[in-house]
């Protein structure tokens, strides 16, 4: 069965270490932080006082004493800043410049025997965790097709060599195409301080807990969870090539609807594996996707636009 390998340059990872690391983080993301364990990781976002995502993140705990945030390579000095504010009071410290780790990503049809042959071992649900000798494995997805495999520098035993063997290369943009089809926002430089996380469809994709307490931005996040509605919401989108002949689609890019003024949406994530064709995820209103979006202005290319592969609220 086929299955596929890639380097994700574009992600990194940020290390908390101490006794205090995932306590610190749980009045500090919006993730319940409790649920870690060596054997289970959570997605999550970082947000303002007001609300607003500074950064998305699937957390793990290897150890009591570590805790790694995935997240994207240029927004990760922003969220290490935001967090060293607040750190120097907990017996804990974050490390932004860290990069003794790699991270790849390996999917399709026989993704899950490929990784067993390499690791003998394999997570058994969506962010189930194996943790072993210089490696981190997480299955991202429900299906047991996507997996994120975190792989140290220093590690006695070098498994690089057995993911040539036993898969084909692939690229980073076709993963990416795969995690905008599943609908996780991701945020990059573009986007991050811009949106609130029910913009982004977090409320319905588990990176938020409304049960845990307290943490920066928690009021404003749990009012509109309990008493209002989001104006935008997260929906998938496509361009064809023929549009995009001279400028292609980025994280931030305005989407307009006719007769607007004003955008009525922007592109959240952009990847293209198969060129010129791009893949979108866009967050818009209601009304803007209902009379049609185009790109960077009114004359700009003509999106379409779908609805996310799982129920969004009423």
């Amino acid at each position: 069965m086929t299955c596929y390998f890639a380097k994700l340059d574009q992600e990194a990872l940020l290390h908390l270490q101490g006794p205090d690391a995932l306590t610190f983080l749980q009045g500090q993301v919006t993730c319940d932080t409790r649920s870690i364990t060596p054997a289970a990781a959570l997605p999550g976002t970082s947000c303002t006082a007001q609300g607003r995502v500074v950064a998305d993140f699937l957390l793990c705990a290897p150890a009591a004493d570590h805790a790694i945030l995935r997240l994207r390579r240029e927004v990760r000095a922003v969220l290490a800043e935001l967090l060293s504010r607040y750190i120097v009071f907990s017996k804990a410290s974050v490390d932004p410049e860290r990069d003794d780790w790699q991270v790849l990503a390996c999917w399709g049809a026989g993704a899950a025997d490929a990784l067993h042959q390499i690791f003998g071992t394999l997570p058994q649900e969506q962010y189930g965790v194996c943790v072993g000798d210089g490696y981190i494995l997480v299955q991202i997805d429900a299906a047991g097709q996507q997996y994120e495999c975190y792989l140290a520098h220093d590690a006695d035993k070098d498994p690089r060599p057995q993911f040539e063997e036993l898969m084909e290369a692939g690229t980073e943009p076709q993963w990416q195409v795969l995690q905008i089809a599943s609908g996780i926002a991701r945020i990059e430089a573009a986007t991050t301080g811009e949106f609130i996380p029910q913009m982004l469809n977090y409320d319905v994709t588990g990176h938020i807990s409304f049960s845990k307490g307290c943490y920066t931005g928690q009021e404003v996040v749990a009012r509109m969870h309990y008493r209002g509605k989001p104006k935008r919401r997260l929906h998938l989108a496509s361009a064809s090539g023929e549009d995009l002949t001279t400028r292609q689609p980025a994280a931030g890019d305005p989407l307009y609807s006719a007769g607007s003024t004003q955008p009525a949406g922007h592109v959240i994530n952009a990847a293209t594996a198969r060129s010129p064709d791009a893949e979108l995820l866009v967050t818009a209103t209601v009304k803007g996707i209902d009379e049609g979006l185009t790109l960077f202005d009114h004359n700009g290319p003509l999106l379409t636009t779908g609805p996310v592969p799982y129920p969004i609220p009423e």
